[in-house]
């Protein structure tokens, strides 16, 4: 891809091929079973005390929310190497999981189909080449599972990072009999020197969507995640994608517009992408609700929005028209992919972060793509401008930007020009839970936890363990405002505690936090 002037770059295969650069109100919705609709006061102050029936008590709780998140890129391997064996393949999923808490962040984007793939158990698509080397080759461990397993008792959310319609990195790839590139090889276009899955014919998106069935039947994930490869960027020769023939016979069959006109074959592939973003909210919504659904799109929509912005057109070139998403309320959020400092003259972090939160409609959120492997580069020679753009995220929470990702995580292992000593020392020193999922009802708050005290630990469980992810630890400070002090999960939390007062909230999935429950340390 050309360098970010052209402002044309892809999200996963950093600095030489990609990574081109995602708070509105949110609805608890009503009482459920166990649950509680008053998630707490905004500033985390301890109003609106009270006893539970058990004679514990209650107390609001609640504090700036915030995603953090890190892009983890396994698509040749960028940010994890092949991992054939179990022993390995643990040890790298916890030393993942400890890097990403120790920086203060809450949640890993984990590619989990780079190329119509699996880094996990799947009944329709193959084992990844780049976790064993190859294709369709079992390696007798589930990353996916494994990661799960191991984030969420240390309070990390999991997000399963999807590339849709890539068939293959390099068409000269060897493939399983069981790839989407052979079972539907008729809808396998080369283009580029890879292999594109036509997003023209219902038969892709079908298995699209049958894919993302089974990921989210298979895994509790906290999140389900598109990034920005749609239609594929243009080659270097500046040929068209291949797919004249799919359109004809498009128009032949039923291509008239509602109005009585015809399609243009841009109208026609934004519809395809469209359609998909659709349907997968659809199936979010009515089976999996608590899953947050969001894309990555390209960091501009078209040029000039806002005024004096240039680059590539990602609405005509790629086919992306994140706007209709977020006016349709098809995504949960969009995390535009940003990598350009705040100081560039044709593509501004701060004007576009802007533009891209005056889109956003009915309480969507928006989190920053901020581009860590720029580290080091032109416009990116201090920490400086990570600290300015993590600054400007939070200026702009009151219209819907609730956090950021970063990419990549391998940025953050090598820790580039001490970025991880920025993150754990300056910018996240203090937790942060992600925003609640911003659909009407999909965030529901469970009842507070059961407590335990003992010497110096507070033990923190449910009666319904299956409506609860994390349990949130507050202090009470000597202002009298409750401080969050640490997220834990799992079907129980023991935290450290010193001499004072706390409390104990219980998380849903979705994010809705209960009231907490009071532990006096004497």
């Amino acid at each position: 891809m050309p360098e970010p002037l052209d402002a044309s770059m892809d999200l996963d295969a950093g600095p030489s091929g990609g990574g081109a650069a995602d708070a509105g109100a949110t609805d608890a919705g009503p009482v459920g079973d166990g649950g509680l609709v008053d998630a707490g006061s905004p500033d985390g102050g301890s109003s609106d005390a009270g006893r539970s029936d058990a004679g514990v008590t209650l107390v609001t709780v609640s504090h700036p929310r915030e995603l953090r998140g890190v892009w983890v890129a396994t698509v040749s391997n960028l940010d994890v190497p092949q991992l054939a064996s179990r022993d390995a393949g643990i040890a790298a999923m916890a030393a993942l999981v400890d890097r990403t808490r120790d920086a203060g962040l809450n949640a890993i984007f984990f590619q989990v189909r780079p190329e119509s793939d699996a880094w996990y158990q799947s009944s329709l698509e193959p084992w990844s080449r780049f976790l064993t080397g190859t294709q369709g080759r079992d390696p007798g461990w589930d990353p996916l599972e494994t990661l799960l397993d191991l984030a969420h008792p240390r309070g990390l959310e999991v997000h399963a990072w999807v590339n849709p319609y890539r068939g293959l990195v390099s068409a000269s790839s060897q493939t399983a009999s069981s790839h989407v590139s052979r079972t539907l090889s008729a809808h396998a276009i080369t283009y580029d020197g890879k292999v594109t899955m036509n997003p023209g014919a219902p038969a892709v998106r079908a298995h699209v969507v049958s894919v993302m069935r089974d990921l989210l039947d298979r895994y509790d994930l906290d999140g389900l995640h598109f990034d920005d490869y749609f239609y594929p960027y243009p080659d270097g020769s500046g040929s068209p994608f291949p797919d004249e023939a799919t359109f004809q016979a498009f128009r032949a069959d039923a291509g008239v517009l509602p109005d009585g006109g015809t399609w243009t074959k841009s109208e026609w592939r934004r519809d395809n992408v469209n359609q998909l973003v659709r349907e997968v909210m659809a199936l979010v919504t009515a089976e999996h609700p608590q899953v947050r659904f969001g894309i990555s799109p390209f960091g501009i929509w078209r040029p000039n929005n806002p005024p004096g912005i240039v680059g590539l057109d990602a609405y005509e070139t790629i086919s992306c028209d994140a706007v209709t998403w977020m006016n349709q309320g098809w995504v949960d959020y969009v995390a535009p992919q940003l990598y350009w400092p705040t100081t560039s003259s044709g593509q501004p972090f701060v004007p576009l972060l802007t533009w891209w939160a005056n889109g956003t409609r009915g309480g969507r959120h928006v989190f920053a793509g901020h581009g860590l492997y720029r580290l080091g580069t032109a416009g990116w020679t201090s920490l400086d401008e990570i600290r300015a753009q993590v600054n400007a995220t939070r200026t702009l929470s009151a219209r819907g930007v609730m956090g950021g990702i970063h990419f990549r995580e391998a940025n953050l292992r090598t820790n580039l020009l001490n970025v991880g000593d920025l993150f754990r020392r300056e910018l996240y020193t203090s937790p942060a839970l992600p925003p609640p999922l911003p659909r009407q009802g999909a965030s529901l708050a469970p009842l507070p936890p059961s407590v335990a005290r003992g010497v110096d630990t507070v033990t923190a469980s449910h009666p319904l363990p299956m409506t609860v992810r994390f349990y949130a630890l507050y202090r009470l400070g000597a202002s009298g405002q409750w401080q969050l002090a640490e997220v834990a999960g799992g079907p129980q939390a023991v935290f450290s505690v010193a001499r004072g007062t706390w409390a104990v909230s219980a998380v849903g999935r979705g994010g809705a936090e209960s009231q907490g429950a009071v532990v006096v340390v004497p």
